[in-house]
């Protein structure tokens, strides 16, 4: 079985038990051996990409690149280079404030602050779980989401240190998953994945769970649109999963009221994920075998994809703020090194090129 196919069978969760009967946890250091080599002087644009590529799973090859739309030009393995380390095992995500760049490293247990021009390390948060995804609120205060942790770490990262614990209910240290998170007002929401089917609100003033609202199973991620309304896309799991089997959805969701505004349901068997907005806020992008669009005011799904499947794992989706071009990251096999293709906001290939091995999520430097 190749746990690595995320479109037939949740392999995040897969692999956040793998890593959890390895016992490969924050105390005893992580499961990375850090090798150091030489390091390299260059500087990055002042706008583009940055692409984290998750690497294979215990290998520690996790890269990131950075791409340049305007001269397309790309630089991988930017960490390493810089910093003559290696960015750890399974780049998960990446967020940038204030000119750091925040990269989340899930199974080395730590989260790298990088300078954006040279990408090298500024700081580091350690000592957390199974991270996935950062989230700001302030210079001094940021929450941490977590797999395999039925907590939302609490961080500092101005002094790089863990502060606090939103504890979660409904779940245990062998069901927690949260994931992505958004802001509305004070509030801040976060889908939880992994053998879960809720999307939790959390008063960020108390630091506390205060509503929840059951959608499908699996909700795979969350955005916030120009008429703050949120909305999220299921797996539905897969077939024999001891969570459940069922068609996947895509909701729109009241975040004042946490009720269903719109479901729309796509067929058994199908596996969407990755849902993305333009910069205006005003069209989703989604992965589901091809790449579909849909308009937020829209009653019903689309019947034409966007872009056609090529016989190949589109694995990661982003659209570029400022012109609508949209680049959807290929996995391959998963082996090796993967491809982002670029395309305009009528579906025309614009350009494609390689950078690392599983690259599975994206960050605009503006």
């Amino acid at each position: 079985m190749d746990v690595l196919k995320r479109r037939s069978i949740p392999w995040r969760s897969l692999v956040a038990k793998l890593c959890g009967v390895w016992l490969c946890v924050a105390a005893s250091g992580g499961c990375m051996k850090w090798d150091y080599g030489t390091m390299e002087e260059f500087t990055l644009a002042d706008s583009g990409l940055f692409i984290t590529n998750e690497g294979n799973f215990q290998y520690g090859n996790a890269t990131l690149s950075f791409y340049d739309p305007a001269t397309r030009q790309v630089e991988n393995s930017i960490f390493y280079r810089s910093n003559g380390f290696k960015l750890g095992d399974v780049a998960q995500s990446m967020t940038i404030r204030n000119d750091v760049g925040w990269v989340v490293v899930n199974n080395s247990h730590v989260i790298f602050a990088i300078d954006l021009a040279t990408a090298r390390e500024v700081g580091r948060i350690t000592g957390l779980t199974s991270p996935r995804y950062i989230h700001f609120l302030s210079d001094e205060k940021a929450y941490v989401t977590q797999i395999w942790d039925n907590r939302i770490f609490i961080v500092n990262p101005r002094r790089y240190e863990i502060t606090g614990y939103i504890e979660c209910p409904g779940m245990s240290m062998e069901s927690g998953s949260t994931e992505q998170m958004v802001q509305y007002g004070k509030y801040l929401f976060v889908n939880c994945w992994s053998y879960q089917n809720r999307i939790l609100k959390i008063d960020t003033e108390t630091d506390s769970v205060v509503d929840e609202l059951q959608v499908g199973i699996q909700p795979t991620s969350l955005v916030l649109d120009r008429n703050n309304l949120l909305w999220t896309i299921t797996d539905g799991g897969y077939e024999g999963s001891p969570y459940g089997y069922e068609a996947p959805s895509l909701y729109c969701i009241d975040p004042e009221t946490m009720h269903v505004v719109r479901q729309f349901t796509f067929s058994l068997g199908d596996a969407p994920s990755e849902i993305q907005l333009n910069g205006a806020g005003d069209t989703l992008y989604w992965i589901n075998r091809d790449i579909w669009r849909m308009p937020v005011e829209a009653r019903s799904l689309p019947t034409q994809p966007f872009i056609a499947y090529q016989d190949t794992k589109y694995y990661g989706l982003t659209v570029d703020p400022s012109n609508g071009d949209v680049y959807v990251a290929d996995a391959i096999d998963y082996q090796q090194q993967g491809i982002v293709y670029r395309y305009a906001a009528d579906g025309e290939l614009i350009d494609r090129f390689y950078v690392g091995i599983i690259p599975g999520a994206f960050c605009w430097k503006q």
